[in-house]
């Protein structure tokens, strides 16, 4: 089993995203290792954008452009919700 094959974590699960949750569910993939093994980039970038600990780049909308085939305006409309969703208090 490589880093990429490693199952999704119950903590990660508790962190909705609804971008990356779509783009799982648009590319069927299981879980985060297997979104960044797609975007071919470093599995722990996808977790720090799970826990909003890192914004989604401007190069990362383009390649999940690119990977996905999903519009930019669409990609853009699920990253503010993703803001809004973080803004919003915790009861």
């Amino acid at each position: 089993m490589n880093a990429y094959e490693t199952p999704l974590t119950s903590a990660a699960a508790r962190c909705p995203h609804p971008l990356l949750d779509n783009i799982l569910d648009h590319l069927s993939l299981k879980n985060d290792a297997a979104l960044a093994k797609a975007l071919n980039i470093a599995p722990p970038r996808i977790s720090k954008i799970r826990r909003g600990r890192m914004e989604v780049s401007a190069a990362l909308l383009l390649r999940l452009h690119e990977v996905a085939n999903i519009p930019v305006a669409e990609l853009r409309r699920m990253v503010q919700d993703a803001q809004q969703m973080e803004l919003k208090p915790s009861n």
